[in-house]
């Protein structure tokens, strides 16, 4: 599979707002996600082969710390890798904004992910009890950069 990853723009979001749920899993609805890409403090990286969007992934700056807000690889591009270089970006973006530590919350029975995570070094710190629809724990995770 051959995909590059660069900063998402508003012609991007609009190739999958009306896909986010069926096609991505994410949990934010588009409006959010939109609202996202003109926040200075967040930055938006897509993973896209031939015009085609495979996933997507974003973190927000705060003070010393980002936060991953998300990291999704569409449905049926899952397993190649993408996840993965997603991560590898929003770590490398981190770095880039000088900040301390880059944090985020996973899905209790998400595995896979917290597997992903684990594998780049990130520490679980804590839990959010029922952080997800009112039901699901999440885990807090933290790779420190410094």
């Amino acid at each position: 599979m051959n995909y590059d990853i660069i900063p998402m723009t508003a012609e991007h979001f609009s190739m999958i707002k009306d896909k986010l749920l069926e096609d991505y899993d994410s949990f934010w609805s588009s409006s959010i996600l939109e609202s996202e890409l003109s926040n200075p403090n967040s930055y938006y990286f897509v993973a896209i082969d031939n015009g085609i969007i495979l996933g997507f992934g974003g973190i927000w700056k705060a003070v010393d710390d980002c936060h991953i807000t998300d990291i999704v690889v569409k449905k049926d591009s899952r397993q190649n890798g993408i996840g993965s270089k997603l991560l590898e970006k929003l770590i490398q973006e981190a770095k880039l904004k000088n900040v301390n530590s880059l944090t985020l919350e996973v899905n209790s029975n998400n595995l896979p992910a917290q597997k992903l995570y684990k594998k780049y070094g990130f520490k679980t710190l804590g839990v959010r009890k029922k952080y997800y629809n009112n039901t699901d724990d999440a885990i807090i995770m933290t790779l420190y950069l410094n």
